[in-house]
């Protein structure tokens, strides 16, 4: 905090994410000869994280409250809440999975605008979203969201945005790792060895979603929601979708 000026653990490690995505593409551009100028990456940088924003705040209003937001439309953007009384609330409520939507659409825009293959650009950012990613869950855990079901295990720990006094599966850390660290080493690992274009990107999109899915069981469902179908979480449905769609797309550009 500088006078009143205040840098949220969330806003800051959003910042940190972006500033090593931004790294390890511009890595990649030096090193393995992709035809891009770092202009180029610096204009996608935009698009792309407004993509982001955008899709992560409409994924989340259309999946995860979309009556509320349907009865109170100028709140999906507008940092007030108007009833019962008026106040300033900020903007809270953001969809992982609306996220990579958004990008992905914000990166088909842009590639056809400035006539470049989707494909290789999604490819050679691919690897690095993850470990940005990382840090992510990590400003999630700062703030004590997106806490984790009750658990007896030694390494429970209290949320003090949790109902109840219970010790909690720390689950933000789980996915930070899981779907973060290991999915980056993966990505990273295979990133040269690619059979297609596209491939990285469908890679990504399963192993998110697989990853996601199973520690889906350890985090503590939305309240507003709760268990859905066969006592899934809204969370595990949409990862679902997105296997089914990352397997689609490995398949349909293999075959190309």
């Amino acid at each position: 905090e500088w006078g009143t000026f205040q840098l949220r653990y969330y806003s800051l490690m959003y910042l940190v994410a972006f500033f090593f995505t931004y790294v390890l593409v511009s890595y990649r551009i030096r090193t393995e000869r992709f035809p891009y100028t770092p202009e180029l990456i610096q204009d996608f940088f935009f698009w792309g994280i407004l993509g982001l924003i955008l899709g992560a705040r409409l994924g989340y209003v259309l999946f995860y409250n979309p009556l509320y937001y349907l009865r109170h439309p100028g709140e999906i953007f507008l940092p007030f809440r108007f009833r019962p009384h008026f106040a300033f609330v900020g903007i809270s409520g953001m969809s992982y999975h609306g996220g990579v939507l958004g990008v992905i659409v914000a990166a088909l825009y842009y590639c056809e605008k400035r006539k470049i293959d989707f494909w290789e650009l999604a490819d050679l950012f691919t690897p690095a979203i993850p470990l940005g990613y990382t840090f992510g869950r990590i400003g999630n855990f700062l703030n004590g969201e997106l806490y984790g079901r009750i658990t007896s295990s030694p390494w429970g720990m209290y949320f003090p945005l949790a109902p109840g006094s219970s010790l909690r599966h720390p689950s933000q850390l789980y996915e930070a790792f899981f779907e973060g660290v290991v999915l980056f080493l993966i990505l990273w690992a295979v990133r040269k060895r690619r059979p297609f274009p596209g491939f990285s990107l469908g890679l990504y999109i399963v192993g998110y979603g697989i990853f996601r899915f199973f520690l889906e069981f350890f985090r503590e469902p939305d309240a507003h929601l709760g268990f859905l179908w066969w006592g899934l979480s809204m969370g595990q449905i949409l990862c679902l979708l997105m296997i089914f769609g990352g397997f689609t797309l490995i398949f349909v550009r293999a075959g190309k």
